[in-house]
């Protein structure tokens, strides 16, 4: 079933960043104008694709208007001034509410602003809302939600992916002109590969995490969703930056050098079995005409591929279970009482507050990290984590880049994969190794198949940020 956008002027809900600046610049529409547009468009249609859990008409609005006043002056703007925004739900914005899009949190108010938001502000951004999600960013497929599942604005009958897929799915259907969300093992690529679109996981440390709520703390990052690279990298270039807040951050990205022809390596372990083929073909004939602009192509390998997503798991469900220990029903959160006792308390508000996929992942990381296991497991796991970067430390010391595929499949229809844990894991399974070793990837459009978006991910080098927008408008191009 596809989707069709409503009857809205497409001058108003159909810009990139770029182009909604030079509107604004010149005076041509409002930022209030432009902010309403979308508001009213994700009103008559956020039923059909429930990308928002809730919109925040009042303050965008009042930023709109902040924004004109400074148009009016003849003041200069910068190129996110006025421009509305989406956030994932699992950044606080203060005064608003965040859910995580869990019923644990289902009314939660975000006392302060997270610093990737106090960046946005500075640069007089506008929020439209806030976005669904799989619960606490655990899925693939934004079918976890405890609020709703999100439908794939190009087709309604498929998965948007996840974790954020409400920020993809926002963007995709024209309900804001970018958006903010969070990857801990693909949560920001495999969406943008499902809805068509372009998306940067950021080296880890490159931004800011504070004011995010934690999944698993060694492998979550901020990054954008957009419709083009160019647009990723404004958004980027303005939540980027070290942050005392946040002890992980640094100020360490590489300068830009735009190189005439760049090496980049496609690695062999990426490319298997089970693999749709005509999403193998896509993404073959996307890199043969990067060939073709004089650029070099070289097989690479890395080795160690075939146990990351079991390491993956290992290491995130340790995270998620230590992270998450802090909702117990009584500091803030969910509560279910009357209770006998304070165990009871903790054990039925953990129960109903959270849902499968979150007490699955927080039982087998209280499991891996148990006297007795934690060793056998979680040890071994880090120490194949090692492994992991290290064969990308090794390819990167000879090419620029890394091309890969973000997803072996296609989009998914609602609830093909919902009984199969495993299954819907393995969705991640081009994405993962990334956050294990903490390198930039850029996930880009190469085409449809059968009428659905297929993408590829450009992966960098630690801070190297720079060669991925490069590389990425060259397979824009």
């Amino acid at each position: 079933m596809i989707f069709y956008l409503i009857n809205i002027p497409m001058e108003l809900i159909n810009y990139t960043i770029e182009e909604a600046h030079k509107g604004l610049a010149a005076k041509e529409f409002s930022a209030q104008e432009l902010a309403e547009a979308y508001l009213d468009k994700i009103e008559k249609e956020n039923d059909k694709i429930f990308a928002y859990l809730s919109t925040s008409r009042d303050l965008a609005v009042e930023q709109a208007e902040a924004v004109d006043k400074k148009i009016k002056k003849g003041e200069k703007i910068g190129l996110l001034a006025g421009i509305p925004l989406a956030i994932k739900d699992i950044i606080m914005i203060d005064g608003l509410k965040c859910t995580a899009a869990s019923k644990m949190l289902e009314n939660y108010v975000a006392p302060y602003d997270a610093t990737v938001i106090k960046k946005l502000k500075s640069q007089d951004a506008v929020f439209l809302g806030k976005t669904n999600l799989d619960e606490f960013a655990m899925g693939s497929s934004n079918e976890n939600s405890a609020f709703g599942v999100v439908h794939n604005p190009i087709d309604l009958e498929r998965v948007p992916g996840g974790s954020s897929g409400g920020s993809a799915a926002a963007v995709a259907a024209n309900q804001c002109v970018a958006a903010l969300g969070t990857d801990t093992g693909g949560s920001i690529r495999l969406p943008a590969c499902f809805c068509g679109l372009v998306g940067l996981k950021p080296t880890y440390g490159a931004v800011s995490r504070y004011g995010a709520i934690a999944y698993a703390s060694s492998l979550d990052q901020i990054g954008p969703l957009a419709k083009t690279v160019e647009d990723a990298q404004i958004v980027f270039d303005a939540i980027k930056g070290s942050d005392p807040m946040d002890g992980t951050s640094v100020d360490s990205l590489q300068a830009s050098i735009k190189k005439s022809k760049y090496r980049v390596g496609v690695p062999k372990e990426y490319f298997i079995k089970g693999m749709d083929p005509e999403v193998e073909t896509l993404i073959r004939k996307k890199i043969s005409e990067f060939e073709k602009q004089g650029n070099e192509v070289v097989e690479i390998s890395l080795p160690h591929t075939e146990y990351a997503l079991a390491c993956y798991y290992i290491i995130v469900s340790s995270e998620a279970s230590a992270n998450l220990a802090r909702f117990d029903g009584i500091r803030y959160g969910f509560s279910s009482r009357p209770a006998k006792d304070l165990a009871g308390i903790y054990l039925e508000s953990r129960g109903q507050g959270f849902g499968a996929e979150v007490r699955r992942k927080i039982m087998l990381g209280t499991y891996v990290l148990s006297a007795g296991y934690y060793d056998a497991y979680y040890v071994r796991g880090q120490k194949v984590r090692t492994l992991i970067k290290q064969d990308f430390d090794r390819a990167f010391e000879d090419v620029d880049a890394i091309i890969a595929p973000v997803s072996p499949t296609l989009p998914f229809k609602i609830g093909a994969n919902t009984d199969d844990p495993l299954q819907m894991y393995l969705a991640d399974i081009f994405t993962i190794s990334i956050n294990l070793a903490g390198v930039p990837s850029l996930a880009v459009p190469c085409g449809y198949a059968k009428g659905l978006p297929v993408g590829l991910q450009v992966i960098g080098k630690h801070f190297d940020e720079a060669t991925l927008f490069e590389v990425g408008k060259a397979m824009q191009n």
